[in-house]
């Protein structure tokens, strides 16, 4: 049986301050997005424990909070990440 902490949310839109307030109520410990977040969701995904990466692209993408959940890359791909401090 899945539960929402052995996942993560996508969106293909904006991460909003109610996105990451819903990821936290369901207990998911990641979020990955196509575009940016806003500065407050980015505050509220650090205090709420969620690791937010964000501005994903096919080559790679940004982590803003939490980036001790991202290990490793994907066999045979050339990927990248940048931490956001």
């Amino acid at each position: 049986m899945m539960v929402a902490n052995d996942g993560i949310v996508l969106l293909t839109s904006r991460v909003s301050v109610e996105m990451v307030q819903k990821t936290a109520a369901i207990g998911a410990p990641l979020i990955a997005a196509v575009s940016a977040p806003t500065a407050l969701a980015v505050r509220m995904a650090d205090a709420a424990g969620i690791t937010l990466a964000a501005i994903a692209r096919a080559d790679g993408f940004e982590i803003f909070t939490h980036p001790e959940r991202v290990t490793g890359a994907v066999p045979g791909k050339e990927s990248a990440y940048v931490v956001v401090a």
